[in-house]
């Protein structure tokens, strides 16, 4: 008997988790394995992109006005409830968040089903309030069995959590961008890629300032401004505060809102593909990270990397062979390294050929086949079974 698997998304927006989850869904789908989707999000809009999966949309909860607690625990309460009504239905419920496995849990513990819970932790958020703290541990405790994308997080849930994971990486589906709208270039500068919005853990401050030093070595040579395009940025936390400071001190940097950074905002997969295949670089240094899907994606559009040193990164990427990690944190060391790129024609081609050669490891249809086999060993373990 195969195993029956309902994958758990807390949204519907295009973030790491959620592109991993429709990826992933898809995939399964394909290969023909009984396998549904549910989301909290708007059912009258649906999914962000039209998808090869069953899926059901569950109507998520207020945004205006809330906390992040009180988010948090309303999105539980509803995909509980959701899940509780249709439990008999799956073997395994996989949750791809905490917010998903803690209404998993709840929901099993509700109705007495022997369903099996299942939780990829993709990483973990840094909460400040106690509430969501012990929610968070919840979520990576109790389920019956944990993924994750990478060694380094596993590690990190082993330390922190005593809980021993199996790695699953990420991957790319290339045919995502096959039918890219073309994206209008800002200027006639180099244009910098960011994806993922103005946070913290993306880094964007240290973007900011090896921008302004960019900025500043092409004034001085005459040449015009190189660009940072920024597309995503909805999240489910609200990072308002961060965004405010960061775009507050782009002036001080000589650096102008609209003009030398230039926020998109939620782009479709068409439009996502125009940016990888406009823009010069990918700029993305983040400082903390469950895998990475925006690099595996871009060097699948033959865009050259700049990330950081960061250690998951050092998983699948090597300095100066298939991307340039320069320390994360860094301006200087941002800005030195995406100097390079844009002055060095073989670097760029180079880092094209074996960023490609890379992304070929990190296919759907592997992933696909390695969380089959997870799932039928965890169904076999349900009670009664």
């Amino acid at each position: 008997m195969t195993a029956r698997v309902a994958l758990l998304s807390h949204s519907t927006t295009p973030r790491g988790g959620h592109v991993h989850t429709l990826g992933l869904g898809e995939a399964l789908h394909r290969a023909g394995l009984p396998v549904h989707l549910l989301a909290l999000g708007d059912p009258a809009k649906g999914l962000y992109r039209p998808v090869d999966l069953p899926y059901t949309v569950v109507k998520g909860p207020a945004r205006d006005g809330t906390t992040l607690g009180q988010r948090v625990f309303a999105s539980i309460d509803l995909m509980a409830a959701a899940i509780a009504a249709r439990i008999d239905e799956f073997d395994v419920l996989h949750a791809q968040d905490c917010i998903a496995a803690s209404a998993a849990l709840r929901a099993r513990d509700l109705t007495g089903s022997p369903v099996r819970v299942l939780r990829t932790a993709h990483h973990v958020d840094d909460f400040t309030t106690q509430a969501l703290i012990d929610c968070q541990r919840r979520a990576i405790v109790e389920p019956d069995r944990v993924l994750v994308v990478s060694e380094q997080w596993r590690g990190i849930l082993r330390a922190d959590h005593g809980v021993e994971t199996t790695v699953v990486p990420n991957a790319v589906d290339t045919a995502r961008f096959a039918a890219a709208v073309p994206a209008p270039r800002p200027s006639a500068g180099p244009l910098l890629l960011a994806v993922g919005g103005i946070e913290p853990r993306k880094g964007s401050v240290v973007a900011f300032r090896a921008l302004a030093q960019l900025g500043r070595s092409a004034d001085a040579a005459g040449l015009p401004r190189p660009v940072l395009v920024i597309v995503g940025g909805h999240s489910f936390q609200d990072f308002a505060p961060y965004r405010d400071a960061a775009l507050a001190e782009l002036p001080s940097l000589g650096l102008t809102a609209g003009v030398d950074v230039v926020e998109v905002g939620t782009v479709t997969d068409a439009e996502l593909g125009g940016w990888y295949a406009a823009a010069d670089v990918l700029c993305y240094p983040s400082v903390v990270e469950g895998f990475g899907l925006v690099t595996i994606e871009a060097m699948s559009q033959g865009l050259p990397v700049v990330a950081s040193d960061i250690e998951v990164f050092g998983e699948y990427l090597t300095d100066g062979v298939n991307a340039l990690l320069p320390a994360a944190g860094d301006p200087d060391a941002l800005a030195a390294a995406l100097r390079r790129v844009l002055g060095d024609t073989a670097l760029r081609e180079g880092l094209r050929a074996e960023g490609e050669a890379t992304v070929k490891a990190y296919t759907w249809e592997a992933a696909a086949a390695a969380h089959a086999g997870i799932y039928e060993e965890l169904a076999e373990t349900a009670p009664g079974r």
